[in-house]
């Protein structure tokens, strides 16, 4: 357990003071900014005639400028574009120790290489966690600046619930992204696979197969596909925890036996 905590401390440390922390907030803020705007435009009549892609955007998914609306497209923005935030983190988090040539003197330390590894996962966590509380907050205060209607309690929690529900699945997609950030010593590899997981998931969706596809069903659940999210099922969730577990089991196998000196 000491071991763990010393991991743990190492990590929060080296992260602490890095930019690529403030990055990723300023990036995963832009969701919430947006939805402010989209809301500003449609409480606007005038500007919404002149807006005809956000008109017809709202008209087939029946918004109206209120909280239900800031809530649901703060979701779908979990959905979609926390697999490529979440993805980012996962790779510079696991990453950065080969792209800096300090992958030697961590494993020289006296820890065990699984209390390092469970150190960096743990980081990811509370990262993406934070990403997530941030940007609820940006949202609910955008949402009181610009005076929406419509707030009603229970309307909330669904949607709170929701936003929960698809931060975690988003994040459990990580797993994955470590173990291609130490396959490729790097972030190369990490990111080309995100951008291959985004490229499939749009690709595999739009046939209707979405849901058996680990990374399309964050997005669905949120509601980004709309009637499609009804096809879920807990063969979806099975996939995708099992992708998860697969991606945590094969990082460590990896992170173990592999020699990393090469």
């Amino acid at each position: 357990m000491n071991s763990q905590i010393f991991a743990l401390k190492a990590e929060l440390l080296k992260s602490k003071h890095s930019i690529i922390i403030l990055i990723s907030f300023i990036a995963f803020a832009i969701v919430p900014i947006m939805g402010g705007i989209f809301m500003l435009i449609m409480q606007d009549p005038q500007a919404m005639a002149h807006a005809n892609l956000l008109n017809t955007k709202m008209e087939m998914l029946n918004l109206t400028a209120d909280w239900n609306a800031l809530f649901m497209i703060l979701t779908q923005g979990m959905g979609i574009g926390g697999i490529m935030i979440f993805g980012f983190t996962a790779s510079w988090i696991f990453g950065r120790e080969y792209s800096d040539n300090t992958v030697k003197d961590l494993l020289s330390l006296p820890i065990s290489k699984i209390a390092i590894l469970n150190a960096k996962y743990i980081v990811y966590l509370l990262w993406g966690v934070a990403l997530a509380l941030v940007n609820l907050v940006l949202g609910i205060f955008i949402g009181s600046l610009i005076q929406l209607q419509g707030f009603n309690i229970d309307n909330m929690l669904f949607y709170l619930r929701d936003y929960i529900i698809t931060t975690i699945l988003t994040l459990l997609l990580g797993t994955p992204i470590a173990f291609f950030s130490m396959l490729g010593k790097g972030y190369l590899a990490p990111l080309g696979f995100i951008a291959l997981t985004l490229v499939f998931s749009q690709i595999i969706a739009s046939i209707g197969i979405g849901h058996y596809f680990p990374w399309s069903i964050p997005a669905l659940f949120s509601g980004a596909g709309g009637e499609y999210k009804e096809r879920l099922n807990a063969m979806s969730y099975l996939v995708l925890f099992m992708v998860s577990v697969l991606g945590y089991c094969i990082t460590i196998l990896y992170w173990k036996y592999t020699d990393h000196h090469n």
